[in-house]
């Protein structure tokens, strides 16, 4: 009786210690980033992978080019403009742009290139970052949206890297 009510101890210590590290970072998150007109043409996920936040999109059905991809503040992606997304993600205020030397803002990410069979891949990896908790957790009280942009990011321009308009938006949960 006694090794079974250490090992129900043990399991729900388990289980608390598993809820608090998932409040702390951990987990991942998944988004399907739609055009406005509804088409689903990438995905994106989000994991913690260790001090950072791994993201990955996976694209298919755009027309071959570059985009500039960004992590926006608000998970909500209300057409025709996907504005309700809010900025990007920020949480440092910082300017925007890896090659901003007040730079970079956590949501910015590199341009994703598609093929012209419709199809690109982006993975990257944001240093210092939670996906939930901690000091600067991704996925907050509002959540957060994954948008592709129809330009290439320049990658200094602040705040948005001149990449245009909001052409397809995911919200990450």
């Amino acid at each position: 009786m006694r090794s079974a009510l250490i090992g129900a101890s043990g399991i729900a210590a388990l289980a608390i210690a598993t809820g608090v590290a998932a409040q702390a970072g951990g987990g991942s998150a998944q988004a399907d980033l739609r055009k406005t007109e509804g088409q689903v043409v990438a995905r994106a996920t989000v994991e913690q992978a260790g001090e950072a936040v791994r993201l990955r999109i996976e694209a298919s059905g755009l027309p071959a080019g570059t985009y500039g991809a960004h992590i926006h503040t608000a998970g909500l992606c209300d057409a025709p403009d996907f504005a309700s997304a809010g900025g990007h993600w920020n949480p440092m205020s910082r300017q925007h742009g890896r090659e901003n030397p007040q730079g970079a803002h956590m949501g910015d990410l590199p341009n994703l290139t598609v093929a012209g069979n419709g199809t690109g891949s982006l993975t990257f990896d944001i240093p210092s970052a939670q996906l939930r908790g901690g000091h600067h957790p991704l996925l907050d009280a509002d959540g957060a949206a994954v948008i592709i942009h129809a330009s290439p990011d320049d990658y200094r321009t602040d705040p948005t890297g001149n990449s245009g308009a909001r052409v397809a938006c995911g919200v990450l949960n």
